[in-house]
């Protein structure tokens, strides 16, 4: 036993010693090592910088990559007129694939001429006259260029105070062209379904549509209401509400007689009618609802009353329409699109609200980090207050910039001239034998071909699919009141008179083949 108790006081004082020694080994091995470990941090950084580098081309890279787009952009502007508007063909299997492997700029501008610029719709064609199109004007991409570059952050006025001076300055603009009042609030957004997202929440915070509210809250809409309002109801916890397709007239104007029989019902029934939807041109036939009636409805019922003008609102600034436009100043809430009726390329629509308070309940808040950019008070407001996106890119410049350069003038004449191309377009359709909707309140109509016999519908859809088959115009088709008919929306900058002549000739050229099939 004593032998026993010897032997481990024996071993404790070996591993105490040894441990001793070994913490001063380590110690010198630590010393001796420090210095190559801080010159190896060092080599890997620089490594890694080396590789990094390659993230800042040189001048002289940077100049070769602009002559090269630049010459791609000249040839792709060049000859719109003489492509395709349209292409079913699909992308071709595994051309876009991450294999880090590198390519040359000519490759990939090859890869995008081939595979994207070509297929699908040609967005920035002036043969691109199926939905609502967008723009695409040339001094609005130096802009984007422009604001790529610096990197300019507009979410917050600390950030960069003159781009959200931009954005205040086009909101004041809007604000005077739809008679809306100084105080009112505004955002320019990535399009209309952030803004109507933004107006629609402002409401039902306005009127407290919560909890069991929701599913006795009713919204009146009109059946051709753009599927961006369901979306944002859903998105904004209001899918269970109540919503109410008022009556249409001949020109797919929403019925005020039909609106204010559907509020009184409800109200007798206990319901709670809170919202109005109208439309200054509706996506499907560009109808422009009586706004002054409906916004008169709206305030004589406490309703909150919203005006979709994405499509058609700028239409306001045109001679032989404002007056169409009559009672958009009533609106609480306004979206309308930059990039549709003043020819930008997609990416900036734009919404006022007259209740600043309503859309600050949703909007504004506030994190310790950014303590240092929200001190001053005498900021009107930071675009991130009134938008989900606090992430906001310099979107304001691709406006403001093409408005400094060409004046509003060019914009103004533009819309009139659509509205003319519509009435030509309208015209010589009749004379090839199709027959046509009502007059239309804008840019939008529809038409079809009339069969003595056989299945009217069926032949003008197998027409929709053999105008798609050529692709020199793009067209589109909707329903009206279970008629298939062909759509035609002119809105592009770049569509003329030579394109409507175009489009007649191959919709000609596609009815003779079809009656021939």
């Amino acid at each position: 036993m004593r032998i026993f108790k010897y032997s481990i006081l024996k071993l404790v004082c070996f591993l105490i010693f040894n441990y001793s020694r070994g913490m001063i080994f380590i110690e010198i091995v630590s010393q001796l090592t420090k210095p190559t470990q801080v010159s190896d941090l060092k080599n890997q950084i620089i490594a890694l910088q080396a590789i990094s580098e390659n993230l800042e081309p040189s001048e002289a890279e940077r100049n070769t990559y602009i002559e090269k787009v630049n010459a791609y952009t000249n040839k792709f502007i060049n000859t719109i007129d003489s492509v395709n508007a349209f292409s079913g063909e699909p992308e071709a299997p595994n051309v876009f694939a991450i294999t880090n492997q590198k390519k040359t700029i000519d490759e990939i501008l090859e890869l995008y001429a081939d595979e994207i610029a070509t297929k699908g719709i040609n967005a920035a064609s002036g043969g691109h006259l199926g939905y609502i199109p967008g723009g695409g004007i040339y001094t609005a991409a130096l802009a984007d260029y422009l604001a790529d570059i610096t990197n300019e952050y507009t979410g917050m006025y600390f950030s960069c105070p003159g781009g959200v001076a931009i954005e205040y300055e086009l909101l004041n603009w809007m604000k005077s062209i739809f008679n809306f009042p100084k105080s009112a609030i505004g955002n320019l957004t990535s399009g209309g379904s952030i803004a109507t997202l933004i107006a629609l929440t402002a409401a039902r915070d306005k009127h407290g549509i919560k909890n069991a509210k929701i599913e006795k809250s009713v919204i009146y809409v009109s059946p051709q209401v753009h599927h961006c309002i369901n979306k944002a109801l859903r998105i904004i916890g209001l899918e269970d509400v109540i919503i109410r397709h008022v009556e249409l007239d001949s020109y797919s104007r929403i019925s005020t007689n039909d609106l204010q029989s559907k509020i009184e019902k409800d109200k007798a029934e206990g319901l709670f009618p809170f919202l109005v939807i109208a439309s200054a041109g509706t996506t499907d036939t560009g109808a422009v609802d009586p706004l002054q009636t409906i916004g008169e409805l709206a305030a004589s019922h406490n309703l909150w009353y919203h005006i979709d003008g994405a499509y058609g609102g700028f239409f306001i600034l045109t001679e032989g329409k404002k007056d169409k436009f009559k009672g958009i100043e009533l609106a609480d809430s306004l979206v309308i699109d930059p990039h549709k009726g003043l020819f930008l390329p997609y990416g900036l629509g734009a919404v006022l609200v007259k209740d600043k308070e309503a859309v600050y309940h949703s909007n504004h808040y506030r994190a310790s980090y950014m303590q240092d950019a929200t001190g001053d008070d005498n900021i009107p407001f930071n675009p991130a207050d009134v938008s989900p996106e606090l992430t906001k890119p310099f979107r304001s410049l691709r406006l403001w910039l093409p408005l400094q350069l060409h004046g509003a003038e060019p914009f103004i004449a533009c819309l009139e001239e659509k509205l003319l191309l519509t009435q030509y377009f309208r015209e010589e359709l009749v004379k090839i034998g199709f027959e046509i909707g009502p007059e239309p309140d804008l840019s939008v109509s529809y038409f079809w071909y009339p069969l003595k016999q056989g299945d009217e519908n069926n032949f003008n859809d197998e027409l929709m699919q053999e105008i798609h088959n050529d692709g020199e115009i793009f067209l589109s088709s909707t329903k009206i009141k279970s008629k298939f008919v062909i759509r035609m929306a002119i809105l592009s900058f770049r569509t003329k008179m030579e394109t409507i002549d175009r489009a007649i000739a191959m919709i000609d050229k596609s009815r003779k083949k079809v009656e021939n099939n």
